[in-house]
Order: structure tokens, then sequence, then C-alpha cells
């Protein structure tokens, strides 16, 4: 009778899949964690907790607009790069001391501006911009008239030296 030897069966740490295995999963666990610390570290900008406040924003913000509308405030704003100089040419019944300008990026916070524009000796508007501003942009102009506040606003792909139409101006 001939016995046939059966090849010695190796242990498991010697066998190629149970480490292929443990490489998957300790893999996963680690893009896990860096995936964890990348979002605790990065928290999304644009959700807000509060909705009733802002809520309450948008009412008043609408009437801002509203006033705006019924001074029949228009604009023509220039924001020259190379100078640095904000200008607006305001037309319209209301002429106040200064005028902020909120040049809001839509999705990077980092990238917004505040100009403050004063009353120049030609009835324009001016200010100077720290740097240059280029690219999708919300344009808001924040005014006062008496004791109430008015708001612009327009959504513009700002270049240098373009003329930005805002408010509800009828030549437009």
């Amino acid at each position: 009778m001939s016995e046939q030897n059966p090849s010695p069966v190796k242990p498991w740490y010697k066998q190629f899949w149970p480490w292929f295995i443990l490489f998957l999963l300790g893999y996963s666990v680690v893009q896990g964690l860096t995936l964890l610390t990348i979002a605790t570290k990065n928290p999304p900008g644009l959700i807000s907790d509060d909705y009733y406040d802002v809520g309450k924003g948008i009412n008043q913000s609408l009437e801002r607009e509203k006033l705006a509308e019924r001074l029949q405030l228009h604009g023509e704003l220039v924001l020259d790069n190379t100078t640095g100089v904000a200008s607006l040419s305001l037309q319209g019944n209301s002429k106040p001391q200064q005028i902020v300008l909120n040049l809001i990026s839509p999705t990077q916070p980092e990238r917004d501006r505040r100009v403050i524009l004063q009353p120049a000796a030609d009835g324009q508007y001016r200010g100077q911009m720290l740097d240059a501003v280029s690219g999708r942009r919300f344009v808001e102009l924040l005014g006062q008239e008496g004791s109430q506040n008015w708001r612009l606003f327009e959504e513009e792909n700002i270049t240098d030296g373009q003329t930005i139409l805002i408010g509800d101006n009828p030549s437009y």
C-alpha cells in the first residue's frame, strides 16, 4: 500500500490571504480616521445652525431693498484694481454721508472685502480697496437715509475696470 505524504499545512501567519484581509481592514481604519480629522478641522462654512435669525435677516434685507426702490436708487460702480480705487456714481433721492460697499464671495468668506465710500467733490463716492478684486461676487451697497438703512444688491462677475450697474436703473 502506498501512502501519499500530504504537504504540510503552513500556519495562518505564513498565508497570503489573512494578511491581505488585515491590510484592507487596517487601511480602512486609517482612511476613516484621516477623514474624521479633516472633517473636524475644516467645518462647513455654508451651513447655518440658527435658521430663525437667518430668516429675520432676510426680512430685514427685503425692507432695506424696498426702501432703496422707493428712493429710486441706482448707480454705476467701477473697481480699478490698478489704482485700488472704487468709484460709485449714485442717482436717486438719497445722499448719505458714507456708503459701505461689500464685495462678498459666494463660497470663500476669506475673500470678502469691505470698502467705505466717502463723497467726493464731483458728486461721486470713492473708497480705497486694500487689494485687487475679481471673479464672481455679490456686490452690496449699504447706506442710510434719515434713520432707515437702504441696500442695493447685485451678483456680478467682476473684471478690472468694468462698470457695474447696480439698482433699479431703467437705462439698462
